[in-house]
């Protein structure tokens, strides 16, 4: 029942879309090979024996212990080309907005300028700075 439970919960996450197809493969292969199992326990035994694993339940134990450290492994290397991308697309920005800032044409006269403290702007408001503590004190 459980191998069933988990493959309607990975089906369930694709039709949401909460779950990537490169990622439900595996755990659609997992669920493949727990649903069997499940129905014919025996066959867990007869697999552990023929492994040379003293019990079914110990070779469960171990291959989940397997898995899990597979999954931090690729989750770790995931994470770690996301973050040198994120990097090199912050660091183009970054390049992109100073070649922009030298490059750029003074600001059109059609173009609503920033409001600078005490003027009026074009929709009849006034704005107003935060005064600098120090300024308050002088």
């Amino acid at each position: 029942m459980t191998g069933l439970a988990v493959l309607g919960c990975i089906v369930e996450l694709l039709r949401r879309q909460q779950l990537r197809e490169k990622y439900a493969a595996l755990w659609l292969l997992i669920g493949l090979i727990i649903a069997p199992l499940g129905f014919f326990p025996t066959w867990l035994d007869s697999i552990a024996n023929k492994l040379g694993v003293a019990s079914g339940v110990s070779l469960v134990l171990f291959a989940g212990f397997v898995l899990v450290l597979l999954v931090t492994l690729h989750l770790s290397w995931e994470s770690s080309r996301l973050e040198a991308e994120t990097r090199t697309l912050a660091e183009e920005v970054a390049l992109i907005r100073a070649h922009l800032a030298q490059t750029a044409d003074p600001m059109p006269a059609n173009v609503v300028k920033p409001v600078i403290d005490g003027t009026t702007g074009t929709d009849g408001t006034t704005a107003t700075t935060p005064t600098d503590d120090r300024e308050a004190r002088a």
